[in-house]
């Protein structure tokens, strides 16, 4: 059981980054269940994030010919580094986990408390192109509930990060089970690929479904189909 603290400081070769007790709590969950996205040991400061993308997407466009010197491309490099370190990478930042607070269940609820239609960005790890799509998360609660909205920002906070939906579905299911300490939460995400839909076989009209179950939601057949169905 981890000590009751605010933040945790974790210490890497050239950084010390420091997360709340609950981002850590999840980071560690995801480990151990060999769920987390693969990560390196090596871990960069925004800013030298930053610069090496800058310097890397330069050499990008270079190398596709378009002329670094015309005013509609001499910052592409910038908004792409910003892009990725600020915004559609920016899940990859436990320091900028949401800030959760679970708290006891004191109207004794014990029906399914779910959320629909939570609209999700993500970009695929394969082609780093767009994952467009929504989610639907529900959970039993037992001796805790959570803010609706905390439920869209955790899956805000793992969609924006180079995915593959199978692990981004389960990344959510595992992280409110960990948060909420119950076992009945269940998760489902419809997305367009466009690395299918853009590319390859250019399938404008197909999407994936993925679904993780845990506790009733998968034991249970009326609480799986009550969850599914509606």
């Amino acid at each position: 059981m981890m000590e009751s603290v605010a933040e945790q400081t974790l210490s890497f070769p050239n950084v010390s980054v420091t997360y709340s007790e609950e981002a850590e709590l999840v980071r560690k969950a995801l480990i151990d269940a060999g769920l987390e996205t693969p990560l390196t040991a090596k871990q960069l400061t925004r800013d030298e994030k930053y610069e090496r993308i800058r310097e890397a997407m330069t050499d990008v466009v270079d190398a596709l010919g378009l002329d670094l010197t015309d005013d509609s491309l001499c910052e592409t490099p910038h908004r792409i580094a910003k892009m990725y370190v600020d915004e559609i990478f920016s899940g990859l930042d436990y320091s900028q986990f949401p800030k959760i607070t679970a708290i006891e269940n004191k109207m004794g609820v014990e029906e399914m408390v779910k959320v629909s239609d939570i609209s999700l960005v993500s970009t695929c790890e394969h082609h780093f192109v767009t994952i467009d799509g929504v989610a639907k998360v529900a959970y039993i609660p037992g001796d805790k509930i959570i803010g609706l909205s905390k439920i869209n920002r955790i899956v805000r906070f793992f969609a924006q990060r180079p995915q593959v939906q199978e692990r981004l579905t389960q990344q959510v299911l595992l992280a409110l089970q960990t948060l909420l300490e119950t076992e009945h939460v269940a998760v489902r995400i419809d997305a367009s690929h466009y690395c299918v839909k853009a590319r390859g076989v250019m399938d404008a009209s197909s999407v994936t479904q993925t679904t993780a179950l845990g506790g009733k939601f998968k034991h249970n057949a009326t609480s799986r189909k009550e969850f599914l169905d509606a």
